[in-house]
């Protein structure tokens, strides 16, 4: 076998020596040394990398084409470009924390042809062990595989095979959402600035991205009527978003606010000085706990905005235009019954099967001698 399988070893201050964890590999090719790290503290995967590269040797494929040398961190990349390419504004400010803070520590070392489903288990197992739920982890993988994507389709290929990426098993039942009551509670909790984005998602069950990255040139105060392109949503869909009095008010005292401190800011929606909202779980959740409505989701005035169109009597085909929701089986999740429309239910079928309620014998009674 022309290659070896070791670990390495460093010196620690009171002078003795430890070995590392992982396993590393080293191959001679051409005349030169190569050594090469497994990623793993299984000798298994170290003989799998290195019987992988005698055979790549062997076939004269080794650090050959461009596919063969490129790294996951370069894929990331590409995606965050294309993102911003495809001017996804929203999609872009999502993604880039998990790229640069999950996904780029953990994987981007990685020559893309190498990784394995068993390297992609190790990041779930890390990530289960941090506490994130598995839609979370599901969420950021599936980042990994569109970046992968990507680098199969570009030209030349970047990348010529993908790892399998199995998900995590999801509890997809929505069960969050607020009451009428509940969610004015909450925004009078709030910080003056987040107040109409709250408002914003209630009303019209847009997504928090979109509507953080919402422009004036999207907005006709006048028409009451505000413009998502596409490329600017999540499905790629365009769509028309109608405003209630309510939103076409706090939109318009807005635009007196934005003209007055910062006239130059595009943002609907910002902070002192025209600075864009990036990020408010800590005053949000700070407002739930004082309003007395804990433990709530930003998200869940989505489905709240879904499920009072529907309540509305918004035909469920202009409901999902407005959301955005492309189809049905997702919409359906979203519209969401709770024990209010049950019992509502139940008066609607007791008028239609028994209009005239039947009199009790006493009653009857109590009837004739009046």
């Amino acid at each position: 076998m022309r290659g070896s399988i070791y670990k390495k070893k460093r010196k620690l201050p009171d002078g003795s020596v430890e070995e590392l964890p992982n396993w590393y590999v080293q191959y001679c090719f051409n005349g030169k040394v190569f050594k090469e790290s497994s990623h793993s503290e299984k000798l298994k995967d170290a003989e799998d990398l290195l019987n992988r590269r005698i055979s790549e040797m062997q076939t004269g494929k080794l650090a050959g084409s461009r596919a063969d040398r490129t790294k996951v961190a370069e894929l990331l990349q590409a995606l965050l470009a294309n993102y911003r390419i495809n001017r996804a504004a929203w999609l872009t400010n999502a993604a880039e924390p998990t790229v640069t803070k999950r996904l780029m520590p953990f994987f981007g070392d990685f020559r893309a042809n190498d990784l394995s489903s068993a390297v992609v288990d190790r990041y779930k197992e890390e990530r289960i062990e941090a506490g994130a739920a598995n839609a979370t982890i599901n969420r950021e993988l599936a980042m990994l595989r569109r970046a992968y994507n990507l680098g199969l389709r570009s030209t030349p290929p970047k990348v010529t095979r993908m790892p399998y990426f199995e998900p995590l098993k999801e509890d997809n039942v929505r069960k969050g959402f607020f009451e009428h009551e509940e969610f004015l509670k909450v925004r009078q909790h709030l910080p003056a600035d987040i107040q109409p984005v709250v408002t914003f998602a209630y009303y019209t069950g847009c997504r928090k991205g979109e509507i953080l990255s919402l422009r004036w040139d999207q907005v006709d105060v006048e028409r009451g009527i505000v413009r998502l392109e596409a490329g600017e949503t999540k499905n790629d869909q365009a769509r028309l978003i109608p405003l209630v009095p309510e939103l076409r008010e706090i939109l318009a005292a807005r635009k007196t606010h934005r003209d007055q401190s910062c006239p130059d800011c595009t943002l609907v929606f910002f902070r002192d000085g025209g600075k864009p909202i990036k990020d408010f779980r800590a005053s949000w959740e700070k407002g739930c706990e004082e309003a007395g409505v804990p433990r709530k989701l930003v998200h869940d005035m989505r489905r709240t905005g879904v499920r009072n169109l529907v309540r509305a009597g918004v035909p469920e085909a202009v409901a999902m235009r407005i959301s955005g929701h492309k189809t049905r089986s997702v919409f359906e999740r979203y519209n969401i019954v709770n024990e209010a429309d049950l019992m509502e239910a139940a008066k609607k079928l007791a008028l239609y099967t028994c209009p005239i309620a039947p009199k009790l014998p006493h009653q009857e009674e109590q009837a004739e001698r009046s």
